[in-house]
């Protein structure tokens, strides 16, 4: 069972981490916003995708798990703030390098996507909520 979600899951992340990477760079591309808010509306354009496709293609739930929303943004609340902290670190660390952004955006989002897939299995989907339908 693990093996599938972790499946599943990789591919609702590759596709929930590419909206992300558009919107950040779009956003810092027009100029828009700055960096860190930039990388933020991308982390939760990516996150509302996220939670609907975590929650019925990944973890099987149907229906709604009473205390999910606040469990999945209690979790992106968190993992944003460290996905943002992990991001400018890399950057302060990276500047002197041409791909500082795309190598700061790859740490940043593996840093988060492993607490991401913990949290939402271990906390936000667990499978005593709600009987896991096939």
């Amino acid at each position: 069972m693990i093996k599938r979600e972790l499946a599943v899951f990789l591919v609702v992340g590759s596709l929930t981490v590419l909206i992300d990477f558009l919107t950040y760079r779009g956003l810092v591309w027009t100029g828009w916003m700055n960096v860190d808010l930039a990388k933020a509306i991308g982390f939760l354009t990516g996150t509302l995708f996220a939670y609907f496709a975590n929650k019925v293609w990944t973890f099987g739930h149907q229906e709604h798990a009473p205390g999910s929303v606040w469990r999945f943004a209690l979790l992106y609340a968190i993992t944003l703030s460290t996905n943002v902290l992990v991001n400018a670190a890399c950057l302060a660390l990276l500047s002197t390098m041409s791909i500082a952004v795309q190598i700061a955006f790859l740490i940043a989002t593996g840093v988060s996507a492993i607490l991401n897939f913990l949290g939402m299995k271990l906390f936000v989907f667990k499978s005593s909520d709600l009987t896991e339908k096939s």
